[in-house]
């Protein structure tokens, strides 16, 4: 199987057809730092309005790209791989280049499922799905019932504090280490590892901002982030190829196991799903539970709803995830010349899909900038993606939303948002740093 990182190609300068909106000029879509205030859906709603989809320059020699914010061409092109492809150059708005970051984290992110088209694509996709059945989502659903527990039996004392250190950063991972199926003793190393890369891209954003004399201080990081990266690297290598002599009924071990055109997978490939499962079932359900803790203080009347009527969570949960949005865009690649909504694309053009801007689209959502906890439509965002690639763990993301709000709303009724926030600059995922929340302390 050819590696994603040997093929990548990035879109030749465009635009080649002749634009038929209205170019947006200003847009920085490129720049994690409009991204530290919350997504901009100000702009957004100006380009579903006048520019659907619109072309938007990138700094230097780099080629551009086009933005597309409705729902139906979100849909569109999501639901089109023959024609936009996640593999000619991955899902990122700009493919990494050599050099670009540790050796590691470049090529394992690229070399991923979520970078696959078919058939090799569907074939990983396969191995995963038998963790993600009712059946096994069941017997979860009881762990983080228990757990979530657990977590607030510790923050009830406290009465306050960051939300995304007390809660917000840790059921995730719980989560995520359940399906695994990672030993109880190791569990911890994740909470650090994912520490380290968070670290890491907020230090890349700043230094992209304005490039940083190196202090001692950096460069120790440096050497710490290098040694917690290759550790996490060779954790995943060591646990997955145990998993190939002694299989579990657990998500390593079909990782492990799984083929893809009848062969094992690659050290590489390992390597790459390791990466991909480790932020894809952390960083999007952490956000989202701090976002909605945000979303429900800023909405009285709908917490107050909600609380009276708790039946409405699972489709409070989807509404959460709407608005949110955690994940803020997807990238293709047009691999023929095509149209979207009357707009001429270029083969070898990129195609950025942001996906808060479809799910705030007011031709599918009444009122779509509002929090409504019993919106009849609400399981129409496209939050987690559409098509063959929507995300395999969306119903793990909603059971633990379901069950932390269930938990926290009866526990803590008084529970909000202080106005503290910290977001990372960070323009693939609303990433939230920090959430102060407080409540009254109880025993």
């Amino acid at each position: 199987m050819q590696l994603i990182s040997e093929t990548a190609v990035e879109g030749r300068p465009g635009p080649v057809f002749p634009e038929a909106y209205p170019r947006t000029e200003g847009l920085q879509l490129h720049d994690g730092k409009v991204f530290t205030h919350g997504q901009p859906f100000d702009t957004f709603a100006r380009l579903r309005e006048a520019s659907p989809v619109c072309w938007h320059p990138e700094p230097g020699d780099l080629p551009g790209f086009w933005v597309v914010t409705r729902h139906a061409d979100v849909m569109r092109v999501n639901g089109d791989p023959a024609t936009f492809s996640s593999q000619r150059g991955g899902i990122l708005m700009m493919t990494p280049k050599p050099g670009m970051g540790h050796v590691l984290l470049q090529r394992a992110s690229l070399d991923t499922m979520i970078n696959l088209d078919a058939p090799q694509h569907l074939q990983l996709r396969r191995e995963h799905m038998p963790f993600f059945t009712p059946g096994y989502l069941n017997q979860l659903k009881a762990k983080v019932v228990s757990e979530v527990t657990r977590m607030l039996d510790e923050m009830a004392p406290k009465g306050g504090g960051d939300m995304v250190e007390m809660f917000s950063s840790r059921l995730p991972l719980y989560t995520l280490c359940e399906i695994l199926g990672v030993p109880e003793a190791d569990r911890p190393k994740f909470l650090h590892w994912m520490h380290y890369l968070e670290m890491a891209q907020n230090l890349a954003a700043e230094q992209a901002a304005a490039p940083m004399t190196p202090s001692l201080e950096l460069m120790q990081f440096v050497a710490d982030f290098n040694a917690n990266v290759e550790e996490m690297f060779a954790y995943g290598q060591h646990m997955l190829h145990k998993r190939r002599l002694d299989p579990q009924n657990d998500l390593m071990s079909a990782i492990a196991r799984a083929q893809v055109d009848g062969q094992l997978l690659s050290d590489e490939y390992l390597d790459g799903s390791w990466l991909l499962i480790i932020f894809a079932g952390n960083d999007t359900t952490r956000n989202t539970l701090s976002g909605a803790m945000k979303l429900l203080t800023e909405f009285p009347d709908q917490k107050a709803k909600l609380i009276a009527r708790l039946d409405l969570l699972a489709n409070a949960a989807d509404e959460f995830i709407r608005l949110v949005s955690p994940v803020i865009y997807m990238r293709r690649t047009a691999l023929q010349d095509a149209e979207i909504a009357d707009q001429k694309i270029a083969a070898g053009e990129k195609v950025i899909m942001y996906y808060g801007a479809a799910n705030r689209d007011p031709a599918i959502f009444d009122n779509p900038d509002q929090l409504d906890v019993a919106r009849e439509n609400a399981n129409k965002h496209i939050a987690f993606g559409y098509g063959p690639h929507v995300c395999l763990g969306k119903r793990v993301a909603q059971i633990q939303l379901e069950e932390a709000y269930r938990q926290i709303l009866g526990r803590f009724p008084d529970i909000e948002w202080t106005g503290e926030i910290d977001i990372a600059p960070n323009n693939f995922v609303h990433a939230i740093r920090k959430l102060g929340v407080r409540y009254a302390p109880r025993n």
